[in-house]
C-alpha cells in the first residue's frame, strides 16, 4: 500500500511540473497566441477559431517543427482530449509555453 502511495505522489508531482496550462478561451488575448487546430482537415474546414492552424495530431510530430519553441501554443479540438495528447507530444519535444483549451470547442464555444 505504501509502494502505491508514494507512486501516486510522483506521479502527482510530475504532473504539477508539466508546461501545460488549461485554459478558457475568454481568459487569453487570441493575438498573444499561436493557435493550432489538432482535429482533421474535414472538421477543421467546418469551423475553426479564427487565426488557427490546422496540424492534425496524427501530424503534430512532423508539422510542429515549424513553430518556435518560445511562443505561446494554444492547442483546441472538439472536446479537450486531443488537443491534451498534443500538449504532452509538445511537452516532450522541449516545448514550454502550452496551453490546452479546456473542454474543446464543446464547451468555449457557445
Amino acid at each position: 500500500m505504501i509502494k502505491y502511495l508514494r507512486m501516486w505522489k510522483k506521479i502527482r508531482d510530475l504532473k504539477n511540473k508539466r508546461n501545460i496550462k488549461d485554459v478558457y478561451i475568454s481568459e487569453i488575448d487570441k493575438s498573444e497566441y499561436c493557435i493550432i487546430d489538432v482535429r482533421g482537415h474535414k472538421e477543421y474546414l467546418e469551423w475553426h477559431i479564427n487565426g488557427a492552424i490546422n496540424i492534425p495530431l496524427s501530424d503534430i510530430r512532423r508539422k510542429i517543427s515549424g513553430v518556435n519553441k518560445q511562443e505561446r501554443i494554444l492547442l483546441y479540438c472538439q472536446s479537450g482530449i486531443r488537443s491534451m495528447r498534443a500538449a504532452r507530444i509538445l511537452e516532450r519535444l522541449g516545448y514550454e509555453k502550452i496551453y490546452n483549451l479546456k473542454g474543446g470547442l464543446e464547451n468555449n464555444m457557445r
